[in-house]
C-alpha cells in the first residue's frame, strides 16, 4: 500500500488506515483503489476475522479530495464494505462528510467521535449523494430521517449521529479507534468466523426479502454451519467449560451465497 492508505494485521485484526492528514484524508481514486483492494485480501485471508476502518487524526474523512471534478470519487469501493465477508468496523474519528460519512455508512458498525462534524452536504454543492447512500442510510435511520439528511445536506454532531442510529456509539475522539479495536479482537476471537460472516451478510440482504425467506434462510444456513469445521465446537467447548478453538475458514466453507437468496436448491445445503 502507499503512504495514503497504512495496513496493519496484528492479532487477528486488519487495521486500514487513511493517511493523509494535511487534506484531512481526502479521499482521491488511487486511495479508493487501494482501500477496494485491501479489502479484498482481507475477505479472502483466514487470518483475519475483523476489520476496522479508521483516518489518521484529526479526520476520518472530509471527503474528497478537492481538486477533483465531482463525480470522480463517490465513495463506491470495489468491493464495498458491506461486501466483505469479515465484520468492518468504522473507527470515525473526527470530521466525515460527504464521501467521508459514505464509506462509514458501508460498514457493519459505527464509532463516531463526540465533536466531530458529520453530514452528506452534496446536494449544497450541486451534486447528489454517492456511494451507496440512498440505499444505506435508509436501512439505518428509515425513510424519514434519511431524506433529511440527504435533501437538506445539513451537518450534525456525534451526539445527534447516535440518536439517529447512524453511530452505534458517540465517543470522545481518543476512544473512538480503541474502542473499535477492542470489539474487533472480539469477534476476531470470541466468534465463529463462518457464522459471523453469514450473519453478516444476512443482515445487509435480509430488508429486500420476505419474513418467510429470511426464516427459510436462517434454518438452511444453520444446518449448513452445523456441518462446517466448528459445527460442534460451540457447544463442546461449553461442556468442557474452556473458550472455543474455532478452526473454519470463511474462503473455504463459503457457500454458493448468490444461490440461496435466490431460493435455488444446491448441493451445499442439501
Amino acid at each position: 500500500m502507499s503512504s495514503e492508505l497504512h495496513v496493519d494485521v496484528s492479532g487477528g485484526v486488519a487495521v486500514l488506515t487513511l493517511n493523509r492528514p494535511a487534506q484531512q484524508n481526502a479521499l482521491t481514486p488511487a486511495m479508493a483503489s487501494e482501500l477496494g483492494a485491501a479489502l479484498r485480501r482481507c475477505d479472502t485471508d483466514d487470518a483475519i476475522g475483523a476489520i476496522v476502518l479508521t483516518g489518521t487524526p484529526p479526520a476520518f474523512c472530509a471527503g474528497a479530495d478537492l481538486s477533483l471534478k465531482i463525480g470522480e470519487v463517490n465513495g463506491c469501493i470495489d468491493p464495498p464494505p458491506f461486501k466483505i465477508r469479515k465484520p468492518v468496523i468504522a473507527a470515525v474519528n473526527g470530521h466525515a462528510v460527504g464521501v467521508g460519512l459514505e464509506l462509514a455508512l458501508q460498514c457493519d458498525l459505527r464509532y463516531f467521535a463526540r465533536d466531530a462534524v458529520y453530514g452528506l452536504n452534496q446536494v449544497r454543492r450541486g451534486a447528489i449523494a454517492g456511494g451507496y447512500a440512498h440505499w444505506t442510510l435508509p436501512r439505518l435511520i428509515g425513510s424519514a430521517n434519511a431524506a433529511d439528511l440527504l435533501l437538506t445536506g445539513r451537518t450534525f454532531d456525534g451526539d445527534e449521529a447516535r440518536a439517529l442510529g447512524v453511530a452505534n456509539a458517540c465517543l470522545h475522539a481518543g476512544e473512538v479507534l480503541p474502542t473499535a479495536l477492542e470489539i474487533a479482537h472480539d469477534i476476531a476471537h470470541g466468534a465463529a468466523p463462518l457464522p459471523v460472516a453469514l450473519s453478516k451478510r444476512l443482515l445487509w440482504e435480509a430488508p429486500t426479502m420476505t419474513p418467510e425467506t429470511v426464516g427459510r434462510l436462517e434454518t438452511e444456513l444453520n444446518d449448513f454451519v452445523a456441518k462446517s469445521a466448528d459445527g460442534g465446537e460451540g457447544v463442546a467447548a461449553l461442556k468442557d467449560r474452556r473458550p472455543p478453538k474455532w478452526t473454519g475458514s470463511v474462503s473455504g466453507e463459503w457457500p454458493a451465497w448468490d444461490a440461496v437468496t435466490e431460493g435455488e436448491r444446491r448441493a451445499g445445503l442439501d
